[in-house]
């Protein structure tokens, strides 16, 4: 198995455990390309009553505290769904190398679909993005979740 898809089970992981903590199943890792993990973060959006808790956002704060410094520049970040805008602004910021992501978001991604951040010329870091990874996995995590949730609401709703 090569390190990133190491990374991207890694991400997948702490997915896994946003979902048991009833949080939308997002995960997102940052390491070195030598493989090194410097941090790793599902969404804690619910738990911290924080709309900005996202998985990529937790991830980059704590890489940026493990190495003392703001900029994470020759570090990767995989994330198991397409960072939104302001995610994608964050990994932007952070002067990520590269941005390696599973399932695509349509709705609400903000690098290869939706405002498509690093597209925009205000953008002053455009990290090389590799989609795609462990797609279907991210997609069934996300699929299996949502409608958990739905049937619950269905459940309740009925007299």
């Amino acid at each position: 198995m090569d390190i990133h898809t190491h990374m991207m089970e890694l991400a997948l992981d702490e997915a896994r455990s946003a979902a048991q903590r009833g949080e939308v199943p997002v995960g997102a890792v940052v390491y070195q390309p030598d493989g090194t993990v410097l941090a790793k973060a599902g969404n804690r959006v619910v738990e911290k009553a924080d709309p900005t808790a996202h998985a990529e956002v937790e991830a980059l704060r704590a890489a940026c505290a493990a190495l003392g410094r703001p900029r994470l520049d020759g570090c990767v970040i995989a994330v198991t769904l397409e960072p939104c805008a302001m995610c994608a602004q964050a990994i932007a910021l952070a002067r990520l190398q590269e941005l390696r992501f599973g399932a695509h978001d349509v709705k609400s991604g903000g690098t290869l679909n939706g405002v498509r951040v690093f597209n925009n010329p205000a953008c002053h870091h455009k990290p090389a993005v590799v989609d795609g990874q462990m797609a279907e996995e991210s997609k069934q995590l996300l699929q299996s979740f949502f409608k958990a949730r739905r049937n619950k609401k269905d459940e309740v709703e009925k007299p």
